[in-house]
């Protein structure tokens, strides 16, 4: 994938993880943990985990959520606290905070799309 191509396809997963379309962001974000070998492998990966985790959350399926929830913890936990652009640090604080990980696996919860976490850029900046 060249750095064009590669650029356009994590700003387009970007855009549409935001805009709470999970499934869609997957795809883009799976095409680049695709074309990715070594350094950056792990970066995608956990977005991936991230919007299928979101997509279950929102799908009523908490523990498909719970599980992914440490796998894409492990992969971003790299590239700590910005990466590609992106704030991580904020993200991953968001995300712990928006899952319901404590209680049993299968419970009830709600999922609040306007509370949902966003990709924020790296640098404090505004909401995407």
């Amino acid at each position: 994938m060249q750095p064009d191509e590669r650029s356009a396809a994590l700003s387009g997963g970007i855009e549409l993880f935001n805009a709470g379309r999970y499934l869609a962001a997957h795809e883009l974000f799976e095409e680049l943990w695709e074309a990715t070998q070594g350094g950056d492998s792990d970066f995608f990966k956990g977005l991936v985990q991230a919007a299928v985790a979101l997509h279950h959350f929102e799908s009523g399926n908490l523990e498909g959520a719970q599980k992914l929830h440490s796998g894409l913890r492990r992969c971003l936990a790299g590239y700590l606290p910005a990466h590609a652009g992106l704030d991580v640090a904020r993200f991953l604080t968001e995300l712990q905070v928006f899952l319901p990980l404590r209680g049993p696996i299968g419970a009830e919860a709600a999922f609040r799309f306007e509370a949902r976490p966003r990709l924020f850029p790296s640098g404090g900046g505004a909401t995407p």
